[in-house]
């Protein structure tokens, strides 16, 4: 799924090719993308795009008087900028013509998770915040208050969008590593020093990956929005070697969910558990690295 890095660039790339243009026209090709009924969607053809922003992990186009275009990309949407003419193609969900040209809402797979709504009032705006805050715009001790405003462990406290805005999988797998702390700690149990390194991790997490992607898309669009990209220390990167130490990055798979850590830098060399796995093996489980190195 787009992550705060992500969606800040596609929000950049928008307001470059779209702010201050009108929409000319709105081709819906997919049933499952439009999530609302009213007002309907046919309104927006000819609003002017007002501006672009980021809600959490979606995109938002101001179309002014209080209407607004709300994008989310989910897991496998995407967005692309083509020529005017455009096709949608096979995974086109969405076109959106423009007087400069047109933009393309894909998504790959037949889940069809990506969605579209058209909203008038800025009530039905706000519905759609689930709180949580943004961690480039707080403070050490506002930070500390929220991630022991509840018990979980890190991995979930970092990506509920009730407590934090915008990190996802990703960039929670990086900034733990980078904060040495395993994604399986509880809130409860974090001392302050413990906090305050996943304060700094988090913040030079989501900056650096923010301006590597900027740095990316150049003038331009980004064209390779995905959640596994060369230069990650642990995210995706299951059984190859820990930049840091060297050692093998473990995984643990629930759902369709994976959490991706360094045994060695955030858990003192101890594996945790896979669920399935560790069901299945019961005592054969390996409990450390040293059993599989």
């Amino acid at each position: 799924m787009p992550e705060l890095p992500d969606i800040t660039v596609y929000v950049e790339a928008l307001t470059r090719a779209i702010a201050g243009r009108p929409i000319e026209r709105i081709q819906i090709k997919s049933p499952f993308l439009l999530r609302t009924v009213e007002p309907p969607i046919s309104d927006a053809t000819g609003r002017v795009v007002q501006g672009i922003r980021r809600l959490g992990k979606r995109i938002v186009l101001d179309l002014g008087e209080e209407y607004f275009l709300v994008i989310h990309l989910m897991i496998a949407g995407r967005l692309k900028w083509m020529n005017r003419g455009a096709k949608a193609g096979p995974i086109g969900l969405a076109l959106f013509e423009f007087p400069n040209g047109s933009l393309l809402f894909t998504e790959a797979g037949t889940k069809r998770r990506a969605s579209l709504q058209f909203l008038h009032g800025g009530a039905a705006l706000r519905a759609l915040d689930r709180g949580g805050l943004e961690v480039q715009d707080i403070e050490l001790p506002t930070f500390a208050a929220r991630l022991r405003s509840e018990s979980h462990t890190l991995k979930r406290a970092l990506t509920d969008p009730r407590l934090f805005s915008g990190i996802g999988n990703a960039y929670s797998d990086e900034a733990l590593h980078a904060a040495r702390l395993s994604p399986l700690t509880l809130t409860g149990r974090l001392t302050d020093d413990e906090i305050d390194r996943l304060y700094h991790a988090c913040r030079d997490t989501l900056a650096v990956w923010t301006d590597r992607l900027r740095q990316e898309a150049g003038d331009g669009f980004p064209g390779k929005v995905t959640a596994f990209r060369d230069g990650m220390a642990v995210h995706g990167r299951f059984r190859l070697p820990c930049p840091v130490c060297g050692s093998p990055v473990q995984r643990i798979r629930y759902a369709e969910n994976e959490t991706n850590y360094c045994a060695r830098c955030q858990t003192g060399g101890r594996l945790l558990a896979d669920r399935a796995l560790s069901r299945l093996l019961k005592g054969d489980w390996p409990r450390s690295l040293d059993e599989i190195e």
